[in-house]
């Protein structure tokens, strides 16, 4: 079909055929159908969050993002992107939001606002797709910001008012008609009258160069801590509003975890679990593990919402990617479902995927030129639909599991990730095992826990290894009062022999050991301290365990971090199954085994009869011990558990690992043969009683003030801050990738027919970012990712190619 003549006079169009978007494609959303939408969306938005926290303080808060949202679009009135529209459309090259900020103008007057209100209105249309400054920053993917596009150099008329063409009349951007049209509605919809006067007035170009100028004036210089901070909170309110009204998703009101939970327990709750409950404000919670943990931090949830407002949203924290989909399957199993539903909708927070949606759900609907397309402006939009839909998904939902990493990119704010932050608003946090970040991490962590509060949301830390440096520098973190409960001693009986061998695991004595209690059917968990060693090890002991158990296909099971998350999920499924806590009646040794590294030491509710284990830092071994007789029911009474001296701390710091082995060969040395709850604080003291320990201390304080300065102040709040979420990227260290030979299939289960790219992020493989050059990591910039080479098998996962094998 021939495209449409440059030269062809376009028919007047009247306001009921303008479009906001190229979706549905038999019937694309119009203009005003769309505003109503997202207006009504921060109605949704507002009910989840109320006034908490800072929000308080502005009383006009809600009312302008309400505005901004009937306004934010008015741009999108112009011919020029309308065309854009068409299949096949022409790029139009201009901002629609800068548009929109004329009819801001227009309508500021007659609707009585005062000059702040006029300002943040502006500055919340202006913003929801670009910055408004550009940082001074080496960031590689940076947008052009608003002031970069539109300067001296600019032809406003040209641009906005007739714009010359090729061939052919120029095109009118707004016909006389279709701007009353608009102005009627708007002014209908803000409940205001439309703007009268003489003709003759700035035209709708000068308006929106004027108000932009007025705007990057206004923002061109510091402002104060809060008053930045609230507008990014706006901007998050009107970009969420945005997305989610253009996906269409609503907002879950129910919540999965009733406010009796604990009576709803099927036994009688522990001290420390009714001690939970019964705390109103941040917790920190110490008990042993397979003591009730999980449960108490959701009693202390539970309580919480009695005397919040709003609908506060609950967010379980976990250290590790691979701990999620056990937490969330454990979650849907006990929680409670929404009238009409099967299972409880637990919401999982993606990593990198969630990364990749929430930059494409931000992407331009007018793409100015600056980042070359691969595709047509309607394809692109199409992407960006599906995205959006994806990303929105994440929001929905009032009970999520995470990693923290994920929560601290909300401080990078802007456009992709305001909305992330504002829905750190009015929540529960809940840190589980906090012990297990490094120190930089937790101090990261304690700075964002400040913000939280700020945000009037809650913070409860579980952990059974909280050494008190960390719980001294979580209370130093907030300004309110801090509960701490510990569960009584004895809470836990004692349930292992401490046997400590200065001997590597994997020599031949090590190796033969591991043997002999499979010979006599104990189920045995080795754990290491790298994946290299993982994988090794259980190649050499995985016909061993099957000879055992010839007829259990999940005799020999390997669990560590370089897996796609998919067969991660399933290995994870059949370790929980195959080694369950051990029941009072459960007499019988189990056979097995698990060879594991430290991703095994969280939420996994494992129980073994024997344990041989890596030196490690105290924390993680002694959460490695909490997963051998984890209950204490073992026929045999207490069952040994084994730590091996290693000749380097790798991948943790050799003095923590230093620090750790004096601090058990002092235990032993104390006359300590077992390792009871108080053999654990005594451990956690002695190591960090240490110049070790001090050194932590003190790193951690650092990291937190230096995060707290540099990434939550928002003095310069709409400033490009892309360079930070690059920078933020590499300290966590952290990075998911797919192996090339996955890419068709991961294209496929992204836009294929049934396509969704949450479906895809079974297929990515976590890395950390000084690995990505070991495995020839390529940028691929189509699918947002990283693409590496490398040999992958379902059982044994990603080989590390570079890494000696050293062992066995």
């Amino acid at each position: 079909m021939a495209a449409r003549p440059l030269t062809a006079k376009p028919v007047p169009r009247p306001l009921t055929d303008v479009r906001a978007k190229s979706v549905p494609k038999h019937d694309p959303e119009r203009l005003t159908t769309h505003s109503l939408a997202v207006h009504d969306t921060v109605a949704q938005i507002e009910q989840r969050l109320a006034t908490a926290g800072l929000l308080a303080t502005e009383p006009a808060f809600w009312t302008r993002v309400r505005k901004a949202a009937l306004l934010h679009d008015a741009g999108k009135v112009a011919e020029g992107f309308q065309q854009q529209l068409l299949p096949r459309g022409t790029l139009w090259g201009q901002r629609h939001e800068v548009l929109s900020l004329a009819y801001v103008d227009l309508l500021a007057s007659g609707g009585g606002w005062s000059d702040e209100d006029r300002l943040m209105i502006a500055t919340l249309v202006a913003t929801h797709h670009r910055a408004l400054h550009t940082a001074n920053s080496g960031a590689t993917n940076a947008k052009q910001s608003l002031s970069q596009l539109y300067n001296s150099r600019t032809r406003w008329a040209e641009a906005f008012t007739r714009t010359p063409q090729p061939l052919g009349d120029p095109q009118i951007q707004v016909t006389v008609r279709l701007h009353h049209e608009l102005l009627a509605w708007l002014s209908g919809a803000l409940r205001i009258d439309p703007p009268t006067g003489p003709g003759g007035g700035p035209t709708l170009a000068d308006r929106a160069r004027l108000t932009l100028d007025h705007l990057l004036t206004t923002w061109r210089q510091p402002t104060t801590a809060d008053r930045g901070l609230l507008a990014v909170l706006a901007q998050g309110a009107l970009t969420l509003a945005d997305h989610a009204g253009s996906a269409h998703e609503k907002f879950q009101t129910h919540m999965p975890l009733p406010t009796d939970y604990l009576r709803r327990l099927p036994y009688p709750p522990y001290p420390h679990q009714e001690l939970s409950a019964g705390t109103d404000g941040h917790l920190v919670l110490l008990a042993p593990t397979g003591s009730g943990k999980t449960e108490a931090g959701l009693a202390w949830a539970a309580q919480q919402m009695r005397t919040m407002p709003g609908l506060p949203r609950v967010v379980w924290t976990l250290p590790y990617r691979a701990s999620l989909n056990a937490a969330r399957r454990r979650f849907q199993h006990d929680l409670t479902p929404a009238p009409g539903e099967a299972s409880p909708d637990i919401g999982l927070l993606h990593g990198t995927v969630a990364h990749t949606l929430l930059g494409e759900a931000a992407e331009d609907e007018c793409p100015d030129g600056s980042t070359p397309l691969t595709e047509g402006p309607t394809a692109a939009m199409a992407r960006q639909a599906r995205a959006r839909a994806g990303a929105m998904r994440l929001f929905t939902q009032r009970l999520r599991v995470a990693t923290p990493h994920q929560l601290l990119r909300g401080a990078i704010a802007g456009p992709v990730y305001s909305s992330v932050l504002l829905e750190q608003t009015n929540s529960l946090f809940v840190m589980d095992e906090l012990h297990a970040y490094d120190p930089e991490t937790f101090g990261r962590l304690c700075a964002a826990m400040g913000l939280w509060e700020r945000l009037g949301s809650r913070v409860a830390v579980l952990s059974a290894t909280l050494a008190p440096p960390m719980t001294s520098l979580i209370e130093e973190s907030l300004t309110r009062p801090v509960t701490c409960h510990r569960a009584p001693q004895g809470t836990s009986p004692v349930r292992h022999r401490l046997v400590l061998d200065e001997n590597p695991l994997t020599d031949h004595e090590g190796v033969e050991r591991l043997r002999r209690w499979l010979r006599e059917c104990h189920s045995v968990l080795a754990v290491v301290n790298t994946v290299a060693t993982a994988q090794a090890l259980y190649e050499v002991l995985a016909d061993d365990a099957r000879a055992c158990l010839p007829d259990d296909p999940h005799a020999a099971l390997l669990l560590h971090s370089r897996f796609k998350n998919r067969d991660r999920d399933r290995i994870e499924r059949n370790l929980l199954r195959r080694h369950p806590e051990r029941g009072t009646e459960d007499r019988e040794r189990r056979g097995g085994l698990t060879v594991a590294t430290q991703t095994v030491e969280v939420s996994l509710q494992l129980d073994f009869d024997r344990g041989a284990v890596e030196n490690a830092p105290i924390e993680a071994v002694a959460q490695r011990a909490g997963r051998v007789n984890r209950r204490g029911l073992h026929p045999d009474g207490p069952a040994e558990f084994r730590v091996h001296r290693t000749a380097a701390g790798r991948p943790y710091e050799d003095a923590a690992v230093d620090a750790s082995w004096n601090a058990l060969t002092t235990l032993v040395a104390e006359g300590g043969e077992t390792l009871s709850e108080q053999d654990i604080d005594r451990l956690l003291e002695l190591a960090y009683d240490t110049d070790w320990g001090k050194a932590w201390k003190a790193r951690t304080r650092q990291a937190r003030d230096d995060f707290a300065a540099t990434f939550l102040t928002f003095t310069d709040p709409f400033h490009d801050r892309t360079e930070f979420a690059e920078k933020l990227s590499k300290e966590f260290d952290s990075v998911e990738v797919l192996l090339r030979e996955d890419i068709e299939e991961y294209r496929d289960l992204t836009t294929g027919q049934d396509g969704h790219p949450l479906r895809a992020a079974g297929l990515l493989i976590p890395l950390r970012y000084g690995q990505l050059k070991t495995y020839n990591a390529a940028r691929d910039k189509d699918l947002g990712l990283y693409v590496i080479d490398g040999v992958y098998d379902e059982t044994t996962g990603l080989k590390p190619p570079l890494e000696p094998e050293t062992i066995l």
